[in-house]
């Protein structure tokens, strides 16, 4: 099974392949969230499709999103000092979204370790599952000086929890 293949437990039209349910690794353990969204005008390119940076945009809000339906925000880690740099952004473009378009952006964390956590996702139009993107980011856990720091414990488990 190559790397960076994730089942969400979603059906999407073209399901991706699971990564192995491994306790003690931090891998697949999270369910998939969900969060939709409507294509803006503004995020559209000349050629009338959505821009590819966009993507990366929307797993961002997917990111959030998990955290909050988790539990958690990112405000909380912030405030207690700790923060989630973007150290690896992977995506792979399968099929445009245009303006007016509802998306669904479906977060789920594939790899939680002590210091590091991998988000997976897929975009998906909202109204038939076709597969439009999938991605990775990779995010290590960092002070305020920006020293590499263990993911507090409590997050770790929130970010494991199905």
């Amino acid at each position: 099974m190559s790397k960076g293949h994730v089942d969400f437990g979603v059906p999407s039209g073209r399901a991706l392949r699971a990564e192995p349910q491994d306790e003690a690794s931090g891998r697949g353990l999270s369910r998939a969230v969900e969060v939709t969204l409507r294509v803006r005008y503004a995020e559209t390119d000349a050629m009338g499709i959505v821009h590819h940076t966009n993507y990366i945009v929307w797993f961002e809000v997917g990111r959030g999103e998990y955290m909050r339906q988790q539990g958690g925000d990112y405000a909380q880690l912030e405030a207690q000092g700790y923060y989630l740099r973007v150290i690896e952004v992977q995506a792979r473009f399968l099929a445009p979204a245009r303006y007016g378009d509802l998306v669904t952006v479906r977060t789920r964390v594939e790899e939680a370790r002590s210091r590091q956590v991998t988000f997976a996702y897929e975009v998906v139009m909202a109204e038939t599952g076709q597969l439009l993107a999938t991605g990775q980011t990779k995010h290590i856990c960092v002070d305020e000086e920006g020293t590499v720091k263990a993911i507090p414990e409590a997050i770790r488990d929130m970010l494991r929890r199905n």
